[in-house]
C-alpha cells in the first residue's frame, strides 16, 4: 500500500475535519480507554460521542451507523446500570467469558439484525453501502450488549467492527474517523488481552 496515500488521505481528513467530528473522535477515545480499564466513565463519554454520530451518520447517509449510534446511547444506559448495580454479596460486575448459550444468542442477534437492516436499507434508503454498513452496524449491536455485560468477546466484535469500518468511513469521505477506527482496532486488541487477564483474576479470587 502507498503510505504517501495513506498521509495525503489523513492530511485532506484534517482539513475537512469539522469541529463537531473532532469532538465525536476525542470522546469516542476516551470511551475505548475507559473500558479497557474497566472505568464507569466509558459510558458518560461514549454518551456524548454517540450522540454526535448520530448527527454525523445521517448527514452521510450511513442510517445503519446512525440507528447504531441511537441504540449505542441507550445501551449506554443500561450499562452504566448494570456496572454500577452489580450481584447481591459482589463489590463489582466481575469481567466473565460467554457460555455456549451466550454464544448462539449472540450469534443469532448478529444474523437477525444484519437481515433486518440489509433489507430496511436496501429497500427503503439512498444507502450506497447496504451490505457493509449493515454488517458493521449488527456486529457493533453485538458488542455494545456483551459489554454491557462484561464479557470477554465483547472485543473481538469490536476488533471486526473496527476493522470494515476503517475502509467504510474513508469510502464516504470521513477520514479522520476511518483513522479513528483504525486506532480503535489496536485498542480492541489491547482490551481483549486486558479483560482475559481481568477475567482470571477474578476466576481466580472466586
Amino acid at each position: 500500500m502507498d503510505c504517501q496515500w495513506i498521509i495525503n488521505g489523513f492530511m485532506e481528513g484534517l482539513q475537512h475535519m469539522t469541529w463537531l467530528e473532532a469532538l465525536a473522535v476525542v470522546f469516542g477515545i476516551a470511551s475505548v480507554f475507559f473500558s479497557m480499564r474497566e472505568n464507569i466513565l466509558v459510558y458518560p463519554t461514549g454518551i456524548i460521542s454517540t450522540l454526535i454520530y448520530v448527527w454525523i451518520c445521517l448527514e452521510v447517509k450511513l442510517y445503519a451507523d446512525m440507528g447504531i449510534n441511537a441504540y449505542f446511547f441507550s445501551m449506554s444506559i443500561y450499562g452504566w446500570y448494570v456496572w454500577t448495580h452489580p450481584r447481591p454479596g459482589k463489590s463489582i460486575l466481575p469481567v466473565t467469558w460467554l457460555k455456549w448459550k451466550g454464544w448462539i444468542y449472540a450469534i443469532a442477534l448478529l444474523v437477525a439484525t444484519y437481515g433486518v437492516l440489509y433489507f430496511v436499507l436496501s429497500t427503503y434508503t439512498d444507502s450506497d453501502v447496504p451490505y457493509w454498513d449493515s454488517f458493521t452496524t449488527s456486529s457493533a449491536f453485538v458488542g455494545m450488549y456483551l459489554m454491557a455485560k462484561k464479557k470477554v468477546e465483547n472485543w473481538i466484535a469490536w476488533i471486526i467492527t473496527d476493522l470494515v469500518s476503517v475502509p467504510l468511513y474513508f469510502y464516504k469521505g470521513l477520514i479522520l474517523t476511518s483513522f479513528q477506527f483504525l486506532f480503535f482496532t489496536i485498542l480492541a486488541v489491547l482490551g481483549l488481552i486486558a479483560w482475559i487477564k481481568s477475567e482470571k483474576k477474578h476466576a481466580r479470587s472466586a
